[in-house]
């Protein structure tokens, strides 16, 4: 099973869309069996909030829901158990390691990193423009799920269902 945790500052915009936009696209693939999606925070400031309503209105645009989905922070344990932990934008990245204690294995990774142009996300809680978080999440979320695609077909049978 290929375990992927998305992480962003307060797990109720970025993280959530991201967890469940790759989700999606994972279901669609018939691949759902061969992974553990998840997202949570650096920061403890949203801690048990719901998904904020700009992501669950623009993932619903997609039949997409967040239902039940609660805020949570990212533990040291999250990276022995996560196969990937991905960060909106370089600040994440820097907290997701000193949440971590480090990175020796290299799981450590902005979303954007696996596409064509690497970047940051812009959290839409300050920016207001959820459809821009969505194109990049979606572009960031497409990448990475081709990447483990080719990744793990040298080792196990990943494959299209």
């Amino acid at each position: 099973m290929i375990k992927v945790l998305f992480i962003c500052l307060g797990n109720i915009c970025r993280s959530p869309m991201a967890e469940f936009v790759f989700r999606d696209l994972v279901n669609k693939r018939g691949l759902t069996k061969h992974f553990l999606i998840a997202s949570a925070a650096t920061s403890s400031e949203e801690t048990g909030n719901p998904v904020h309503y700009g992501t669950r209105k623009k993932l619903a645009e997609y039949g997409i829901s967040t239902e039940g989905k609660r805020a949570v922070r990212m533990t040291k344990a999250d990276y022995e158990k996560y196969d990937y932990l991905l960060g909106m934008e370089e600040w994440n990245l820097r907290n997701m390691r000193r949440i971590a204690g480090s990175d020796p294995k290299k799981k450590i990774h902005r979303l954007l990193d696996f596409s064509d142009s690497p970047r940051d996300i812009a959290d839409p809680w300050y920016t207001g423009d959820f459809d821009k978080t969505y194109n990049d999440i979606l572009e960031g979320c497409q990448a990475l799920l081709e990447h483990i695609i080719k990744e793990h077909k040298r080792y196990c049978s990943l494959r299209d269902q």
